[in-house]
């Protein structure tokens, strides 16, 4: 079991947490729109290790941490009005419309607006109703405690908890696999090209536990045991990216879909185009990772291809390798990393295969943490240099890690929001996260480090142990 520090119990947490979200509601709207209401709760999520490598069709290997995000859910049947409001109304606008004019605008430059994120799931949840199905109006309070764009999948969690709240709303009944199917599916209509670990672990996350999570040939999930001391940290850098915003994941997703099918070609399988996640590729090649490692140093000779160069070999033209190959926020990309980018999906699998291996051996007790730590070290690397998607902020909290002897990778995207670390006591986080204010906080400009402070460092930097995945309760048990 996990050693950690005394997490907070998450009955607890949502029953003054949904006290909070209905008064702060009421008080912002100045109305009482609830006929009939429930709540979910959304934990958020940190990877261990395996990152960038779902929606290649390989495990990961995340749990659910502590912080989460509630939603008041009320239920109008006499209406077909969706109004959600964000309890940071400050930051967020409010949204009303008619459940038949919902539509998912996408800007031309920054990022969705938040409401979209949740128009997402109301959609993904529609399209699974039949014809004559009745819509219900809603109105949907949320809040949540750790910063968007900070790499613990608060977007996707957004997404996840309409699908649900959705899915509940209008008598749905789907279980926890096919929930996270839809959440993940319907989070393309955002633009992102993701691979499906965060809404898995969504749903899927069990108390005191990691999940051990396939995507290929189908969803699996395995309960893994963290062994005995483990505590784990996570550190926000407050450097934030919205990967909706900007192109580089989809450019990511587009390389990694790339490089697989140009080993698929060079080995003559006739459906090459249709063979885009490597995982995939190394089931139809009968071989094992390390085989396709060598593989991949073989037939991807080179680091960088120009579009001009894969147009030739694939013999397309340029508008079928755009309408064939290219997502949304990608049509520029004329250069692609395709070596380092499939060296670093197949490296970072290993890796997860090993870590899953030291964990579930009972016979290797002695430096177990100390060999586990060492990987999360060589997965930050490799993300660093072959997936170029760190900071230089990330790579300063993980170069403070190293001087104290702990073992920490960037979690989630990248290019910005956390890192986790893993310590082998209770003792020796608090000492480690007394180390990361003094050397990594302290530096930030005064106002900042005044104001974390003021707050304690709440949810910026704190140890977690895993928590349970999403579930509903009726206002009635809260309240």
């Amino acid at each position: 079991m996990v050693q950690a520090c005394r997490c907070k119990d998450n009955e607890r947490i949502a029953k003054h947490f949904i006290r909070d979200t209905l008064t702060s509601c009421a008080r912002i709207t100045n109305e009482l729109l609830f006929y009939y209401t429930f709540r979910t709760f959304f934990a958020f999520r940190v990877n261990i290790i395996g990152e960038h490598v779902d929606y290649s069709g390989y495990p990961v290997l995340p749990m659910a941490i502590d912080q989460c995000m509630i939603l008041a859910v009320g239920i109008d049947e006499n209406n077909n009005l969706i109004s959600l409001r964000n309890l940071e109304n400050h930051k967020y606008p409010n949204f009303d419309c008619k459940l038949s004019d919902i539509k998912i605008n996408l800007p031309q430059t920054g990022g969705p607006i938040w409401f979209n994120y949740y128009l997402c799931g109301v959609k993904g949840i529609f399209e699974i109703l039949s014809g004559d199905q009745r819509l219900y109006g809603m109105t949907v309070a949320l809040s949540g405690d750790i910063p968007p764009a900070s790499g613990v999948s608060s977007s996707s969690a957004l997404v996840s908890s309409a699908v649900l709240a959705t899915a509940k709303v209008h008598g749905v009944c789907l279980d926890r696999k096919r929930l996270a199917g839809i959440s993940a599916q319907c989070e393309r209509y955002i633009g992102t090209q993701g691979g499906g670990m965060d809404q898995a672990i969504a749903y899927l996350a069990k108390e005191g536990c990691a999940q051990f999570i396939e995507f290929y040939p189908e969803l699996k999930t395995t309960s893994l045991h963290l062994p005995q001391g483990a505590c784990f940290v996570v550190a926000n850098s407050l450097t934030q990216i919205n990967k909706a915003t900007t192109s580089e994941f989809n450019e990511r997703v587009v390389e990694c879909r790339l490089a697989c099918r140009l080993i698929a070609f060079h080995k003559k399988f006739n459906n090459w185009k249709m063979i885009t996640k490597l995982a995939e590729l190394q089931d139809f090649l009968k071989c094992d990772l390390s085989d396709l490692e060598d593989i991949a140093r073989n037939l991807l000779k080179k680091d960088h291809y120009t579009r001009a160069e894969l147009c030739g070999i694939f013999s397309v033209d340029n508008d079928e390798f755009e309408n064939e190959f290219l997502y949304a926020h990608t049509h520029h990309m004329q250069t692609f990393k395709l070596r380092p980018r499939a060296l670093h999906v197949i490296q970072e699998s290993l890796r997860v295969q090993r870590f899953r291996k030291i964990c579930s051996d009972d016979s290797v007790v002695e430096s177990k943490l100390k060999t586990l730590s060492h990987l999360l070290r060589q997965s930050h690397e490799s993300l660093k240099t072959q997936f170029e998607c760190s900071h230089a902020n990330l790579d300063r909290l993980v170069e403070i890690s190293d001087e104290f002897g702990v073992g920490a990778r960037l979690t989630g995207a990248g290019w910005g929001g956390c890192i986790v670390a893993l310590c082998d006591s209770v003792e020796i986080s608090h000492k480690y996260m007394a180390t990361l204010k003094e050397k990594y906080y302290s530096e930030l400009p005064e106002p900042i480090f005044d104001e974390l402070q003021l707050n304690d460092f709440q949810n910026v930097i704190f140890a977690t142990c895993p928590r349970e995945g999403a579930d509903i309760f009726t206002l009635s048990s809260y309240v």
